[in-house]
């Protein structure tokens, strides 16, 4: 038996409920702060994270997934999704003397080890804004993210965690300085920090192995780096988010693991994953569009991996998944089917927001009802020659033994079904 591509998984029916609450949530969210949806392709040319992400990344190194078409030409499967967006908006003359908030929304892919919360296909939304230089941008940036935790009901479940990295200079000098420190000290290190200390020494920080943060602790500290204008957007974000009663927590260890990060970076994290602590990443990255070939303008975003996300919801609300349906129209006499078919047609357009099944296959009207009850709808829809006459709907609560069976003209039964159910 062919099985999934180790890292790739499937997603189940009853899983994919949970999925499409989470993602309309946040999609609503998103939309309700006017962050307009743009869609990204799965391929480009490597080249693009290359220089955008950084050739020392890890997700450059190790971690794309690359592939060369009939002409020759590098590919590599998304493996985030800001490059890609810088990609689109300059490509299409969206950016330059513009503001741009934009949003987005699918699979990225990475070679990974794969564990819980962590595949090698895995999903993000993102949002981000570009042109726009003062802090009040990444303090709204920031608070979206809060209002998506308030709409998902989890925000006991995260934290947030900030810092600046200063001016691009300002993390150049921080850079060489811990590269100066670490570097007697070379022979102590794992096998990542040794190859990270050549490439891209600022993930030692981040590391988790108590060894290594031991070396750490009389090291240069980043905020002695940092220039006087980085320092001032700083406190003024701080001063924002308290102003906006969102609580949050310096980490001057916190610098992202990706090169195009400058002056503010955020985490949202979560000790309710295990390992897997960071649901929502992102920050500023003034000097990315410029890299990539355009004129020098002011971005920030963050990406929230989804996978996280729809698990910490599944913690907060283990029982608050919906059904897969809502009314479920038995067929007693099936003779009637085309009318039944043409009826449950005219619930769903009345009624667009139920999901409703008809029962397909015949059986006698008992086991369809075993089956309506089963299916976890809460009424039952029983249609036979007489309702075909009537032009009506016998309706049979299945959760309210009190309600019990009913029969009413269509428009009442439609009513009827709206309050109970919408």
């Amino acid at each position: 038996m062919v099985k999934a591509v180790r890292g790739m998984r499937d997603i189940l029916p009853d899983q994919s409920r949970r999925w499409r609450l989470v993602e309309d949530t946040l999609c609503r969210v998103l939309r309700g702060h006017a962050y307009e949806e743009i869609r990204l392709p799965l391929l480009e040319f490597t080249e693009l994270f290359a220089r955008g992400v950084g050739e020392a990344t890890d997700i450059v190194e190790k971690e794309m997934y690359t592939l060369a078409d009939r002409d020759g030409d590098s590919l590599a499967l998304r493996p985030e999704g800001t490059a890609s967006s810088v990609r689109l908006l300059q490509e299409h003359g969206l950016l330059f003397n513009q503001t741009q908030r934009v949003c987005y929304a699918g699979p990225m892919f990475r070679y990974e080890k794969p564990q819980k919360g962590r595949y090698r296909q895995f999903y993000q939304i993102g949002a981000e804004a570009y042109g726009l230089t003062g802090p009040d941008i990444d303090a709204e940036l920031i608070g979206l993210g809060w209002a998506c935790w308030q709409a998902l009901g989890i925000t006991s479940m995260v934290e947030l965690e900030i810092n600046t990295l200063g001016s691009g200079a300002a993390r150049q000098q921080y850079r060489d300085a811990l590269v100066a420190y670490l570097t007697p000290m070379k022979d102590d290190l794992d096998e990542d920090s040794q190859r990270r200390l050549a490439t891209n020494p600022m993930r030692i920080l981040d590391s988790k192995k108590p060894a290594i943060q031991e070396m750490l602790v009389d090291a240069p500290k980043l905020p002695d780096f940092v220039d006087d204008d980085s320092a001032a957007h700083y406190e003024g974000l701080k001063s924002l988010l308290s102003s906006m009663g969102i609580p949050f927590r310096e980490n001057h260890k916190l610098v992202r693991g990706l090169d195009y990060y400058t002056h503010t970076v955020f985490e949202w994290v979560t000790k309710n994953l295990g390992s897997q602590g960071a649901v929502c990443a992102g920050g500023r990255y003034d000097g990315l569009v410029e890299r990539l070939g355009g004129r020098p303008t002011a971005a920030v975003g963050f990406a929230i991996g989804l996978d996280r996300v729809v698990l910490l919801h599944e913690l907060a609300h283990e029982d608050a998944l919906a059904t897969a349906t809502d009314v479920y129209v038995c067929v007693a006499d099936q003779n009637t089917m085309s009318k039944a078919m043409e009826q449950a047609r005219l619930l769903r357009e009345a009624l667009p927001t139920l999901r409703v099944r008809l029962h397909l296959g015949a059986g006698n009207l008992k086991k369809q009802l075993k089956k309506a009850d089963a299916s976890g709808a809460r009424v039952a829809v029983i249609f036979d020659a007489e309702s075909e006459i009537a032009g009506g709907l016998t309706l049979k609560h299945l959760r309210d033994a009190q309600l019990g069976q009913e029969s009413l003209p269509f428009g009442q039964a439609v009513e009827r079904l709206r309050q109970e159910i919408c």
